[in-house]
């Protein structure tokens, strides 16, 4: 199989709000490629409705998005990753603002909402449920023009290229059949990926988020970090024959109310903020009335909103009801919890360096600490713009390096994607759903030794994805998920302890005697280490 080859400055992994801020700010110095997986607007960004969590109202201050931050992480955050966050938040804001971001407002100001945890309206929004895609739109025109910026669509990164300990580019499978190989050869690669949602069988996350950073990674010799931590959001449209569709945290904030089968507002007896308690306490509200009641009827009730509210304020989410023939104002709209965001990552610190040298991370797909153990409602793109320009920023100083792919380690990465492998498209595909449908059973919101040990048993007898030789994004995909996969169980399997969304049923409450430390999974280990 032949390759094509490409030297850069800086490569960037990933088209979405914090890939683009880093690319945007690395243009700055030197020439980067801007790699998306499939489109160049595909991804979670694309998807974010709830809006962003900002401290810009005349009511709220830094201190309090602070603290509301660190309350969420469940004594997990990195003091230090909120305060740049909630900090530099604002500045990044308005930057977008002048750069022509188009946020709702209402007399003339900035029109702030309230979402779960949040002690403040500070919250703002697009288009009122779009919020992600305008984001998107902004970043890529503002990128899309610079003569610095290369774009690459449909295009799959197979691996990092590492040579002596240092990341120098990444190996990339590109096109649609037939497919091009191109290895790319840069100074520094930031890596930005986003979630890992697909690794679960429900998920609010789009197809593309199959957990392909921190199994590159990983594979690459990169540390991770707090894999445990996966959060599920509460209010995913659930009806049978429907794809997953999430029901922002904002239709919570703006009045929402959960009901079980036979209309009662159980969340009231839950907690004491009710629907709008931590994603992670909602969610396991849920599943406890689904056990408790022996029903899966669990609904979100607008139905009190005044006339033409969730039609204006939530529009998308308004006219996607409608084409599964429910009115979102009319309509009890069942809902179940949902596989939705990754706090933990690549260990990465807080100018986006991870613990493998010319390797950078930022937005979703890292960690530093930023979330602790739950994250905050709507921290998540002002994340990806303040970690995406810091990583960016950082990744310049490496523009005097010179690096030099040899043509040896290229010759054995191509000789190792033109083996013949007897693994047909069809069975990666039922052991992906396999994986899917195992994670959400036994590694999902409640935990137990059995089920981790099931995760572990089914992984075990699926390890033949690690060493897939298959030049086809399907395969690379599954095998990505298998990695990832086997971090977050190992992870689950080894906190002893309940802490934000990672619940234990069988260590139901926390340790902070023990357990108030970040969970590292060196590379070293290896992967036989995951399974052992």
């Amino acid at each position: 199989m032949n390759y094509e080859f490409l030297k850069t400055d800086f490569l960037v992994i990933g088209s979405g709000v914090a890939g683009l801020r880093a690319a945007i700010a690395l243009a700055e110095v030197g020439d980067v490629v801007v790699l998306a997986k499939s489109a160049l607007s595909e991804g979670s960004t694309e998807y974010a409705q709830g809006g962003v969590a900002v401290a810009l109202s005349d009511d709220d201050e830094i201190v309090f998005h602070e603290q509301d931050t660190l309350r969420a992480g469940d004594k997990l955050c990195d003091r230090e990753a909120v305060r740049i966050l909630v900090t530099e938040g604002p500045e990044r804001i308005e930057e977008l603002i002048l750069w022509g971001a188009s946020f709702d407002t209402e007399n003339g100001k900035l029109w702030f909402s309230l979402e779960g945890a949040h002690s403040r309206r500070r919250v703002i929004h697009s288009h009122g449920d779009s919020t992600g895609a305008e984001i998107e739109r902004v970043l890529l025109a503002r990128a899309k023009p610079h003569e610095n910026i290369t774009f690459l669509d449909h295009a799959f990164t197979i691996d990092l290229l590492v040579h002596e300990g240092l990341c120098c580019g990444a190996f990339v499978l590109v096109g649609r059949r037939p497919f091009r190989l191109l290895c790319i050869e840069a100074k520094a690669t930031v890596l930005a990926t986003g979630g890992a949602g697909q690794v679960y069988s429900v998920t609010t996350n789009p197809e593309v988020a199959t957990g392909d950073g921190p199994a590159i990674a990983f594979r690459a010799g990169a540390e991770l970090v707090d894999m445990e931590f996966v959060q599920f959001h509460p209010t995913a449209l659930y009806k049978r024959g429907v794809p997953t569709f999430l029901l922002s945290e904002a239709m919570r904030g703006e009045g929402g109310v959960l009901r079980n089968a036979k209309g009662e507002r159980f969340m009231l007896k839950a907690h004491p903020q009710a629907e709008l308690a931590p994603r992670d306490i909602v969610s396991r509200a849920i599943i406890t009335e689904i056990h408790r009641s022996g029903s899966d009827e669990i609904y979100l009730d607008l139905r009190h909103f005044k006339p033409g509210f969730v039609q204006e304020r939530f529009p998308r989410i308004y006219e996607t009801c409608l084409k599964f023939g429910l009115r979102a104002d009319e309509d009890l709209l069942p809902v179940r919890p949902a596989a939705h965001y990754m706090m933990g990552g690549v260990r990465s610190d807080n100018n986006g360096s991870s613990s493998l040298p010319g390797l950078f991370a930022c937005g979703e797909v890292a960690c530093t600490g930023v979330h602790g153990a739950n994250r905050l409602a709507s921290n998540s793109l002002l994340e990806g713009i303040v970690f995406g320009k810091r990583a960016g920023d950082s990744a310049k100083g490496l523009l005097g390096h010179s690096v030099t792919v040899p043509k040896s380690l290229i010759r054995a990465l191509v000789h190792r994607l033109t083996m013949h492998s007897d693994i047909s498209l069809g069975e990666i595909a039922r052991a992906k759903r396999q994986m899917q449908e195992m994670m959400w059973e036994n590694v999902g919101i409640i935990r137990d030794l059995a089920g981790l040990e099931h995760a572990r048993a089914v992984l075990s007898e699926l390890a033949y994805l690690a060493e897939m030789t298959l030049p086809d994004p399907a395969a690379l995909e599954a095998r990505n998920i298998f990695y990832t996969a086997a971090a977050i169980r190992f992870a689950a399997a080894e906190r002893t302890e309940s802490r934000g969304a990672h619940f234990r049923s069988d260590f139901p409450s926390a340790d902070d005697q023990h357990w108030l430390i970040h969970r590292t999974i060196s590379a070293e280990r290896g992967l036989d280490s995951l399974l052992a």
